[in-house]
Parts: structure tokens; C-alpha cells; sequence
């Protein structure tokens, strides 16, 4: 009785912070949609018990079992080689050995923070690299060996291999893909990881952490990686969570790893939370026009807390294409639910041939051109991938979609006839969620260094920073007979909680592991990125600029506005029923930057939003959340 009262009181607490948290999804405008009253076929309900539960593993000898290929395989189709074979030989024609990073001095260089080497490479390539940060600075990070935990000031607790830390019998197969996702809105980690490479093997292992920190335990479900039980294995993951619910999506593939389609996980999230039973339902049978629905990618809120019903995906063309497919599953699957698909023009993209690294003939698989991540905020949807930017060289490819008028901007980045920059990952990077900065982190390779990790800044305008190295390669990758895999992710999270912009991320570089006898592999390096955007604002209306942070507010709430005109500015609290809480300023600032302050302790918890405006007309009307 007393642990089903325990749980109640759990799942309410859960309940009341998501309340707090969430955020209106927006709706597109257009009937530009191509799979409405929609092809793609809603499962029936299903069912899944609690797997098995982990607690905080301290034992010294691990069995550290792995089965991984010791050659080069295809993950990609015959058509992307041809295409990444035509274009080789201009490649090498264009290659100019030097390199100069770009340098725009608009923008700020990105900050070097906290950084630590974390997961080795020592069984598995590609090193899959996922991470996520808590508010309460736990940060895990996890590859296709294992999973680590650290505080956020770098301090080593914990580490498994995949084997070890589940440690169970029943399973035998390759543990690989591992996907992490800090849910802000309920304070808790979901982890996914694959198990097995066949139709009878294949499993979908979805992880819930029993409180913020990773160190209590979690609650492990397995389920099926065959849900049309048509002789197919579940590959390429991703996860995305909204309000009430979390998303995984994948590919099948059949034993002869010929593609079938793609799939999406549907999964509320709080009997997870608790260690309940699961029920979730899938969607299968998407559109294919104009092309194949592959990866899609969840794009989950960039800031604190999370959005719904329901959730936006994205995906693209992996062989290239001018046009890029926004998905929207319309509500929960409490709700009626549908899976709506819309084709949106973009900039054309293509993949690009495979990178060079010093040292070794060996090239580094650029894989095709597939979506790597995405973000939703204030109506728009933030993606990256890389793509050629010309000649045959790899760039960081950055997108912006405005839902409500299905509208796609883009930018690249890179560094033509020099290097390669791929895998890349996107966070925001602003205190506003009109403020639509964003940071990049990407790997980095050419003829004249070993595989390294970067970081770039783009700004609400488009405009880049110079990208900052975060760690250099120690030496070129041979782990393979043939061509090596490189990436296939970047992992990358928002410290929502910080009074300035803050991400982390862990990517893989060139590194020996002597200790092991283990040479020319990956080590993973895990940075802290810090700074105060050029543009970070919240909105410019009459020449007035307009700083609010941080967001959560936990001590105090800044509001920074530069006022270069003598009008009068109004600044209100009003709560989550549209009442005036207080009126905080209501004057002519004088010229120049003046900073508004106050004492979070005078409000209750909860969500207000702060609210400013002149002459009549609102200039921001911003959301805030008290926390405790």
C-alpha cells in the first residue's frame, strides 16, 4: 500500500511540473499536406511490462563483451556511393593543404568552459557519441561502448560497459546506437539502446532514470525492434520527448539490410517515470511521396520544459534533394492522433565523397546527407546536416522552418577545398526563446590534421562565428579493414538552468588508448561551451533591445534594454489567468543600457509571463518560470 501511495505521490509531482512547463504547439497554416486524413497506420495499443530494474552498479570486474565487424560496411544505399564516387576526383583536384579557419567578426568566438576526456572507443566504431546535462549539473554521456556519468564540474562517477550495466542474461546480442534526452519538463533521462542486428534478435531498450540523478537507478523496458513482425531490424534511432510523451523513430531493415521504412514509437511517458507498465503504439506505412520517409528526427523544445499535444519530426532526401518533409503528429495518443506530413522547398543539398585525415590513406565515412538533429522554439524548427558546400567538401548545413507558413531558411558552413566538417549537432544558444542564436558543434578532418571536434556560433541573423576548436586529434583512425566510420552523431544539450547560455556536448577525436594496447582509435572529449550571444535579445521594436534571463528564474530575473528613443516603456508581471501581477517600470529610461532587477521571491512558483510595451503596443510578452 505504502509504494502505491509512494508512486501516486510521484506521478502527481511529475503531473504539476509539466502543467508548469509546457508550451503551445503551433499549427501549420498551409493545406499544403500531402498525407492529411494520413496513410500511415496507427497500431493498435500495446502493452509492456517493466523489463528489470538497475541500480548503482559498483562492481570492478566487468565482462565488457562485444561482438562488432572488423570491416568497412555500406550504410548507405548504391545510388549515394555513385554519387560520392562522382564527385572524388574534383575533390582531390581542389585540395588545398592549409587551413584557415573563417573568422567574422560580428559574432562572438564561442568559450571554452569545463572539459574532460569520457568513453573510449575500444570495441565499437563508429562512436555514436549522445550526451545530456541535467539542471541539477549530471551529466551522462554514453557511446557504443558504454555509459558514463560526471558532475558538471568534470568529476568521474561512474562507468559500464552496455553488457555490464544491464546485466542480464537474456541479452546476447550487439548493443549499439545509444541514444540520450534530458527531460526538462519532468527532470529525468530517457536512454534508448539497440540490441541485435537481426529480425529475431532485434530489440528497442528504452531506459527511464528513477529521479535526476542517473546514480539512483532506472527503470528498463524492452521492446520489440520487429513491430510488423515482417522479418525487419530496427537501426538508426532517434528520441524526442513533448509534454506527456516520448518518441523514438527508427528504420527497418531486412535481414539481407535492404531498407523497408520507418517507424515511430509513440510512448506516454509517466508510467516510465515510475516504473509502471508501458502502454505506446507505433506508425508505420508513411507517406513516401515525393520520397522515402527515413529518419525522422523529433524535434524536441530547445528551452525549459517541453511542447504539445503531440510533436513535430523532420526529415530529408539522404541522396540529396531541394526539398525537406516536416512531419506533425497532431496530439497524444491519449487523443485522436494523426501523423500529417508536408513538403517544404529548401536549398538544394547532395552528399559529399569521404574526408581525409593526416597520417593514414584511410578516409573518414561522411555517410550520406541525412537530417543529424533538431529543436523546436517559438515556432520555428532548428535542423542541421552536413551536405557538400562545394567541390566535393563537407559543410555544416543550418535550417530554420517557420511552422505556420511552412517556410525554410538555410545557411552553411564550412571550409571548402580544405577540410571536412560533418555530424553536426544544434542546441539554441539564448537566454529568449525569440532569440533564435544557436550553437553547432561538428567533427572536423582533412589531409593535414588528425579527426577533431569544433564548435560554431550562429547568430538570430544568420551570421557565424569563426569556429572554435574544442579538442585536437592525437592521431589518424584505423580501426577497420577499408574505410573508417566516423560520427554517425555528435551528442549536444542545454544547461536550461544557467544565467547565461550554456551547452555540453561530446563528440570523438583521433586518439591511442596505450593502456589497452588499443592505437589509432576514438576517445570521446566532453566540453562545456559558454558566452553571451552578440544578438541575444528578445525582441527590437522602436530601437529598443530587450535582455531577460535566466529562464528559469532561480534567484533573481535581469531584464537588460538598450533605449535609444524617448519613448515610455511598461514592464509587467502577469500571471498564467492574464492578470496584472505587478507593474515593475513604467517610465522614459534614459538613453543607453539600463537593467531592470527583481526578486524572484516575491512570486510563487509557477509560470507568469513578463510583459513589455509602449505607446499601446507589446514588445515582448515573454514566458518565465519560477522554480523553488
Amino acid at each position: 500500500m505504502y509504494a502505491k501511495i509512494s508512486f501516486s505521490i510521484v506521478f502527481l509531482l511529475l503531473f504539476i511540473h509539466v502543467i508548469f512547463a509546457q508550451e503551445k504547439k503551433i499549427q501549420p497554416q498551409s493545406k499544403n499536406c500531402i498525407n492529411c486524413d494520413t496513410t500511415a497506420v496507427k497500431s493498435t495499443v500495446l502493452n509492456t511490462k517493466l523489463f528489470k530494474e538497475i541500480f548503482f552498479n559498483s562492481v570492478t570486474n566487468k565482462w565488457a563483451a562485444s561482438v562488432k565487424t572488423t570491416f568497412s560496411r555500406n550504410h548507405y544505399s548504391q545510388e549515394i556511393i555513385e554519387i560520392k564516387k562522382s564527385k572524388e576526383e574534383n575533390k582531390i583536384k581542389s585540395l588545398i593543404n592549409k587551413a584557415e579557419i573563417k573568422k567574422n567578426t560580428q559574432v562572438f568566438d564561442p568559450n571554452l568552459g569545463i572539459n574532460f576526456e569520457a568513453n573510449w572507443s575500444l570495441n565499437g566504431t563508429p562512436s555514436d557519441n549522445t550526451m545530456a546535462i541535467s539542471n541539477g549539473g549530471y551529466i551522462v554521456t554514453a557511446n557504443n561502448d558504454g555509459i558514463e556519468y560526471y558532475n558538471s564540474s568534470g568529476t568521474y562517477l561512474y562507468f559500464d560497459f552496455w553488457y555490464d550495466f544491464f546485466n542480464d542474461n537474456t541479452l546476447t546480442s550487439s548493443l549499439y546506437d545509444p541514444k540520450l534526452i534530458y527531460d526538462s519538463g519532468s527532470d529525468r533521462f530517457v536512454l534508448v539502446v539497440l540490441h541485435g542486428s537481426s529480425a529475431n534478435t532485434s530489440k528497442v531498450i528504452v531506459c527511464f532514470s528513477k529521479t535526476n540523478n542517473p546514480q539512483d537507478g532506472w527503470w528498463v523496458y524492452k521492446l520489440t525492434g520487429n513491430p510488423l513482425n515482417n522479418n525487419c531490424w530496427f537501426d538508426y534511432p532517434s528520441i524526442g520527448v513533448s509534454n506527456n510523451e516520448i518518441y523514438i523513430t527508427g528504420n527497418l531493415y531486412n535481414n539481407s539490410n535492404a531498407f523497408n521504412q520507418s517507424v515511430v514509437y509513440q510512448i506516454p511517458k509517466y508510467a516510465g517515470y515510475v516504473g509502471n507498465s508501458i502502454n505506446w503504439q507505433y506508425w508505420s506505412n508513411l507517406n513516401s511521396n515525393p520520397y522515402p520517409a527515413m529518419s525522422l528526427v523529433p524535434a524536441s523544445f530547445g528551452h525549459q520544459g517541453n511542447y504539445g499535444p503531440g510533436i513535430f519530426f523532420v526529415s530529408n532526401k539522404f541522396s540529396g534533394d531541394n526539398r525537406i518533409r516536416l512531419w506533425d503528429l497532431t496530439d497524444d495518443m491519449s487523443g485522436n492522433p494523426q501523423l500529417n506530413s508536408y513538403i517544404i522547398n529548401s536549398s538544394s543539398y547532395s552528399p559529399s565523397p569521404d574526408a581525409f585525415q593526416l597520417g593514414s590513406t584511410d578516409r573518414l565515412s561522411n555517410g550520406d546527407c541525412r537530417i543529424q538533429n533538431a529543436f523546436y522554439l517559438n515556432g520555428t524548427i532548428h535542423y542541421v546536416f552536413h551536405s557538400d558546400i562545394g567541390s566535393g567538401w563537407n559543410g555544416v548545413n543550418y535550417n530554420r522552418i517557420t511552422v505556420s507558413s511552412l517556410t525554410n531558411q538555410s545557411s552553411t558552413f564550412g571550409l571548402q577545398n580544405s577540410c571536412d566538417f560533418s555530424y553536426p549537432s544544434v542546441v539554441p544558444f539564448s537566454s529568449s526563446t525569440l532569440d533564435k542564436s544557436v550553437m553547432i558543434a561538428f567533427l572536423s578532418s582533412s589531409s593535414f590534421i588528425y579527426p577533431q571536434i569544433r564548435v560554431v556560433n550562429c547568430d538570430n541573423n544568420f551570421q557565424w562565428s569563426s569556429s572554435k576548436l574544442v579538442k585536437a586529434g592525437e592521431t589518424y583512425v584505423n580501426l577497420l579493414n577499408g574505410n573508417e566510420r566516423w560520427g554517425d552523431y555528435i551528442g549536444i544539450s542545454r544547461k536550461h538552468n544557467s544565467t547565461i547560455p550554456r551547452i555540453w556536448l561530446s563528440g570523438c577525436y583521433g586518439a591511442n588508448i596505450s593502456s589497452y594496447n588499443k592505437f589509432n582509435t576514438f576517445k570521446t572529449w566532453v566540453s562545456e561551451i559558454y558566452g553571451t550571444p552578440s544578438n541575444d535579445l528578445s525582441k527590437t521594436e522602436s530601437n529598443n533591445k530587450f535582455t531577460l534571463f535566466p529562464n528559469p528564474v532561480y534567484d533573481f530575473l535581469y531584464i537588460i534594454f538598450n533605449a535609444q528613443s524617448n519613448q515610455n516603456i511598461i514592464i509587467k508581471v502577469i500571471d498564467i489567468n492574464g492578470n496584472i501581477v505587478k507593474v515593475l517600470y513604467n517610465d522614459i529610461p534614459r538613453n543607453g543600457e539600463n537593467k531592470l532587477t527583481f526578486n524572484k521571491g516575491a512570486l510563487s512558483v509557477g509560470t507568469y509571463f513578463i510583459n513589455i510595451s509602449s505607446d499601446s503596443q507589446t514588445l515582448i510578452n515573454e514566458k518565465i518560470i519560477i522554480s523553488d
